[in-house]
């Protein structure tokens, strides 16, 4: 080897000296790279109402042999009543853990192991879902048992007072993590009186009876209260044909839904505290903010990045980076899909830098009010923005999904088509202009979990506290 380097070598070297040999090109300035524009269509997926009033979203995917299915049925926890909060998520758990009429849960569960197919239910605040995963093989056998939790779950008994007794018990556990604690306060303070501020107790939950799942399941679940998203390996009309044997017989019905009110817009400024002998204390400030209908959406959207919705936020960068307070510090807008959502400034910081943090949140907040932001800033959000909504369709199951969400919340036409150019219209006069009319830094509820006694000043700093007492379900 080394004889045969010593040979090659020197006419190596000669032949890069030689006029007559290649030479590499000369290297280029990555900076001065250009590109054409970025072109992205929105796949879409095919809209079918079946004979008897459901929606169905289809997808064809022949990639991997799978079949995704996700019915997304109008019910949710705001219409339980208020003396059993709980009901809607019992609901929609013992659905499937409680086997169906056809099938007792121990052969429902033996059986979708078998075939590798899985089915969840849950109801939550809004909307319930029901889901179905399987191979393409097994799709017929999962598809019917997915029709009979849907249509014809049994609630058998022990599976009930199973559901329940972990209820309970996690009810009684709640307040052993005090994030969550500072989550659940603060949301029962900005929606009080609404039926998004309630949660369960052991109390509310010990009044639910099989009866009560029954009666809630009966209420809501019918084809035309259901949009189904469907995805993968199938073929339209064989599916459609698998679809309209799977729910045949099964009748549209009046659905009652009633009106609910949106929560009160009042800002209540208020300093909580829940006091809890740890090191670390949790902040969260919050209020309300808007509905995915309010048309300052997109402008609101860049002004949350650049205030709270990265590692290049003014919350991180000041409060994580430049002070060292807090490993975590963010800010975002819920944007509510059927109600008010809210704006919640949120981080975790050793009791000691507790007032200083807070502090420092609502001087950067306050920031955002006051002065245009930077067009660094400005450009880095719309691009991070922008780029990120790519993502949102990177899977088949993803796109039927987001596309029967749209119907389900009545988002208005073009919505996903023109988000992107809405973005990017976005100024730096639009951001200041959302953020003095949205933001509302001094008029927030302020919500502390953590050692009163071991704070470096005292949280009266922010107005009059009221302590919450903690009780475990209650």
């Amino acid at each position: 080897m080394r004889k045969l380097l010593g040979t090659w070598l020197p006419i190596f070297m000669l032949c890069a000296l030689a006029t007559g040999c290649a030479i590499a090109p000369k290297a280029t300035d990555p900076r001065t790279l250009t590109y054409a524009p970025l072109t992205f269509n929105i796949p879409k997926s095919e809209r079918i109402e079946l004979a008897n009033g459901m929606v169905v979203y289809l997808l064809e995917d022949h990639e991997l042999s799978l079949v995704n299915m996700t019915a997304y049925v109008r019910t949710g926890s705001i219409y339980e009543p208020a003396d059993k909060v709980g009901l809607a998520g019992l609901t929609g758990a013992v659905m499937r853990s409680g086997g169906t009429v056809s099938l007792p849960p121990e052969k429902l569960d033996s059986e979708l192991e078998f075939m590798a197919s899985s089915i969840e239910s849950s109801i939550g605040a809004d909307t319930g879902n029901v889901s179905l995963a399987t191979l393409t093989r097994n799709l017929d056998r999962t598809l019917e048992l997915f029709a009979q939790v849907l249509r014809q779950p049994a609630f058998r008994e022990d599976r009930v007072a199973l559901a329940k007794k972990r209820t309970i018990e996690g009810l009684r556990r709640q307040n052993d993590d005090p994030k969550g604690v500072a989550d659940r306060e603060l949301r029962k303070d900005l929606y009080a009186g609404h039926p998004l501020g309630r949660y369960p107790t052991i109390a509310s939950v010990e009044k639910i009876t099989r009866d009560d799942m029954v009666a809630f399941h009966r209420r809501f679940f019918h084809p035309n209260n259901i949009i189904l998203a469907v995805s993968g390996d199938f073929k339209r009309d064989e599916l459609l044909g698998k679809l309209n044997a799977a729910f045949s017989g099964w009748e549209r019905q009046t659905v009652d839904l009633p009106p609910i009110p949106q929560p009160n817009p009042e800002i209540r400024p208020e300093v909580l505290l829940a006091p809890k002998e740890i090191n670390q204390t949790v902040v969260r400030m919050g209020q309300l903010g808007i509905d995915k209908d309010n048309p300052d959406l997109y402008a609101i959207r860049v002004m949350d990045y650049i205030l709270g919705g990265g590692f290049t936020s003014r919350l991180t960068t000041e409060i994580r980076s430049n002070q060292g307070l807090a490993y975590n510090v963010d800010s975002y807008f819920d944007i509510g899909r059927r109600f008010t959502g809210v704006f919640v400034a949120e981080t975790e910081t050793k009791s000691e830098s507790t007032i200083k943090a807070i502090t420092l949140m609502r001087d950067i907040i306050t920031g955002m009010t006051t002065a245009p932001v930077t067009d660094q800033e400005l450009a880095l959000a719309k691009d991070s923005i922008v780029n990120s909504f790519l993502f949102g369709f990177t899977r088949p199951d993803m796109i039927v999904n987001q596309q029967a969400r749209l119907e389900y919340y009545t988002y208005p036409q073009g919505y996903l088509e023109n988000y992107r150019d809405r973005i990017a219209r976005v100024t730096k006069e639009d951001v200041l202009r959302v953020a003095r009319q949205y933001l509302h830094p001094n008029a927030m509820v302020l919500m502390v979990v953590g050692n009163r006694d071991k704070l470096d000043k005292p949280l009266s700093t922010f107005g009059p506290v009221r302590e919450l007492k903690l009780e475990n379900g209650s």
